[in-house]
């Protein structure tokens, strides 16, 4: 027996993880009742989405996804905005490591992250 509320939604049919976590941290509270309606996605809540989206750019991201995580750095809740911080500091400083193997000194980032 197929239950309606367990069925894939369309918001995340065949997307892979890294844009589907950039497709969820852009997400605003409107968007995802809409998207996930009565979906249990929806006991997760969007903050909880938002901070599992930013540890998925942390570790499978690239230096283009750090244009997506800034904006979760003035988000209100605490746990988002850590999240966001540790993935922009993993991207920038994973890039850094290669870069260096690579021969080229990286640049160092912007003050404040």
């Amino acid at each position: 027996m197929k239950e309606p509320a367990f069925a894939a939604r369309e918001v995340l049919a065949g997307k892979d993880a890294r844009t589907l976590a950039r497709e969820i941290l852009a997400m605003n509270d409107e968007d995802f009742r809409t998207a996930f309606r009565g979906s249990p996605m929806k006991r997760a809540k969007l903050r909880g989405l938002r901070r599992n989206a930013a540890v998925v750019l942390g570790n499978v991201g690239s230096l283009d996804d750090i244009d997506v995580l800034t904006p979760a750095l003035d988000d209100p809740e605490p746990l988002l905005h850590d999240h966001a911080a540790w993935a922009i500091i993993r991207l920038r400083t994973a890039n850094a490591h290669q870069v260096t193997q690579d021969g080229v000194v990286p640049h160092p980032p912007p003050p404040g992250i």
